[in-house]
């Protein structure tokens, strides 16, 4: 029986000699790190876009006046496997847009048909007769044509909300000047030409509109469908010269500043005896900032109104060929910002999707060295992560490349400096009051918001699949 009150004993049986370092550590000071956060990720994004200042609160884009109008996606209503078209979609079409004869349009849809097709079945055949309108409700259609050395060429892919076959309706004997062909099984919803006409017939406010759109159509554009301005060039003599100016939007859009905000609670008995070696308040604050600055970055990107991934053009935004991100698709991408691209963002898993693919055909993709690090890179073009660009439950995600700055005509960020109480730029911490709980409330506000300035400074590869495609990855 051991004698409780004999010395400890060491491994080799002998007493404790010395002082235990757990008895030790009852008087020494630790090491500590100020509090840490999985949270906080690089915000590229942020980082990257030059800052504009909003004064008053707004910034006015104002643009040469556009005549290409009403050319967006549609949204379809679904009931099981029942599709119907919504009404008010068909504004989205260029030769209804903005129509008001809601009675018109509301027979126009319940005249639709539904239709399937399985992956390779061809939808209509180049030259035979173009009658009906076509509306892609589900899957991926691929517009091909002839080219000159006798291989078919791919015009576009069109994806779920896309349509074709609106620019044939009102020509009596025009024909297909392209082939479509279903990539994957598709939904459709198609208009024939004389249902289409006979609706006409039945509506005076429906023919008129129709006959002002096509007025617009004819006026003089550039190729990007701006009001043309009147040239004369290669002339001799004493030649006439046409007059001319420059029109303008009517009605510019107007960014607003948004705003993020939360209010901070320190308790007093927490700041008065707490407070060392490490500043209660200061970490308090240091941890919330970043926060609101991760959820500014989420809204840049993922904000119905101004995020970037709402507010591409429709024309800049295409799909993948198969899927995955390859490098062809990545090809096309930067060719919807030709000029200048400043930069790629995308979510690391599809970077690494890219990369994959990269390894698949044999190509060593670029790296590289960026002010905080090496990224990946296309074309010399850096491709930086963003963990805020979201992926769907198929496990789809986004891919967006963007030109920056006002003299570059791009995407800019904006917000609003010289605030009251303004702790970072674009970002104050205001003092509020010390309730009866002896509790300190510090009022956080960030503004901010993003625009971008022509339509071809932001471009979106959109549906990239991610993990195995085809029984790949």
């Amino acid at each position: 029986m051991t004698d409780e009150r004999s010395p400890q004993r060491n491994g080799n049986g002998g007493g404790q000699l010395s002082l235990s370092t757990e008895a030790a550590r009852k008087l020494s000071s630790t090491s500590k790190s100020v509090p840490q956060m999985q949270g906080i990720t690089p915000r590229w994004l942020l980082n990257l876009l030059p800052w504009v200042e909003a004064r008053g609160g707004a910034y006015r884009v104002n643009r040469r006046l556009n005549y290409t109008l009403g050319d967006g996606r549609l949204a379809f209503q679904t009931t099981g496997s029942q599709v119907q078209v919504i009404p008010a979609e068909l504004t989205e079409l260029p030769l209804l847009h903005d129509c008001a004869d809601i009675d018109a349009l509301g027979l126009m849809a319940g005249r639709f048909t539904q239709r399937e097709y399985e992956a390779g079945q061809v939808l209509v055949s180049a030259d035979s007769p173009a009658d009906e309108l076509v509306l892609l409700v589900h899957g991926r259609l691929t517009k091909l044509r002839d080219g000159e050395y006798g291989q078919e060429s791919t015009l576009t892919i069109m994806a779920d909300g896309d349509h074709f076959g609106d620019e044939f309706l009102l020509d009596a004997d025009s024909r297909w000047d392209y082939s479509v062909k279903a990539a994957t099984a598709c939904t459709v919803m198609s208009l024939s030409r004389a249902d289409f006409h006979e609706l006409l017939e039945q509506s005076a406010s429906l023919r008129a509109h129709i006959e002002r759109q096509r007025a617009q159509a004819d006026k003089a554009q550039n190729p990007y469908g701006e009001a043309e301005v009147d040239i004369r060039s290669g002339h001799r003599g004493e030649q006439l010269l046409s007059g001319t100016f420059v029109d303008y939007e009517m009605k510019p859009r107007e960014y607003e500043l948004s705003i993020a905000q939360t209010v901070l609670r320190v308790h007093t008995r927490v700041q008065d005896l707490y407070n060392e070696p490490i500043d209660q308040l200061e970490q308090q604050l240091r941890l919330t900032i970043e926060a609101v600055r991760e959820r500014q970055e989420h809204e840049l990107i993922n904000n119905r109104d101004f995020g970037l991934l709402h507010n591409a053009d429709f024309g800049q935004r295409i799909y993948t060929r198969s899927g995955p991100p390859t490098p062809h698709d990545m090809d096309r991408l930067l060719n919807t910002v030709w000029k200048n691209p400043g930069f790629i963002l995308a979510h690391p898993e599809a970077i690494a999707a890219f990369r994959d693919e990269c390894t698949r055909q044999g190509i060593s993709p670029e790296t590289v060295h960026v002010p905080g690090g090496r990224v990946s890179a296309w074309r010399g073009v850096p491709i930086y992560p963003c963990w805020k660009i979201p992926i769907t439950e198929k496990r789809t995600t986004s891919i967006m490349v963007m030109r920056t700055g006002e003299e570059d005509q791009g995407v800019i960020g904006l917000r609003k400096t010289g605030l009251i109480d303004e702790y970072e730029p674009g970002l104050s911490v205001r003092f509020m009051s010390i309730d009866e709980k002896a509790i300190v409330n510090y009022l956080i506000t960030c503004y901010y918001s993003l625009a971008v300035l022509v339509p071809d400074a932001l471009g979106v590869l959109e549906h990239v699949q991610l993990g195995s495609v085809d029984g790949r990855g």
